[in-house]
């Protein structure tokens, strides 16, 4: 829906501003909505998908806040849902991501950043 995207003025056109969900590039088309097979210049991630579309609500069943759409099992893989309508603006950062890294570079602290991996699995039991 217009009113949620950025909106600009161009010649009397308004268009809105639509991002990849993967690596936030942004998607230039003279259409509404990509095409059911279109990719990302920038990553290659399907832009028809879950993770696009406005109605993407992880905490709603099936993922969606619309209650009675098919499910999707791959929700950054392409679908053919007819209630798609593309999420405007920017992705948003994961919440568990942002908890992920923290965790991470905690215990990285604690342990060393280092992964020290045998060359082979006989080096496992050298001393």
């Amino acid at each position: 829906m217009l009113s949620d995207a950025v909106r600009h003025l161009f010649d009397g056109y308004i268009m809105a501003t639509f991002f990849c969900h993967k690596c936030n590039a942004l998607w230039e088309s003279d259409k509404r909505q990509p095409g059911f097979k279109e990719t990302c210049t920038g990553c290659g991630a399907y832009l028809h998908c879950c993770k696009n579309c406005r109605f993407h609500t992880p905490s709603a069943h099936n993922q969606c806040y619309i209650p009675n759409t098919e499910y999707v099992a791959d929700r950054k893989g392409l679908n053919f849902c007819e209630e798609f309508e593309f999420r405007s603006g920017p992705a948003k950062p994961d919440a568990n991501t942002e908890k992920q890294q923290e965790t991470k570079s905690k215990l990285d602290a604690l342990f060393g950043e280092e992964d020290k991996k045998p060359a082979s699995f006989d080096d496992l039991f050298k001393e």
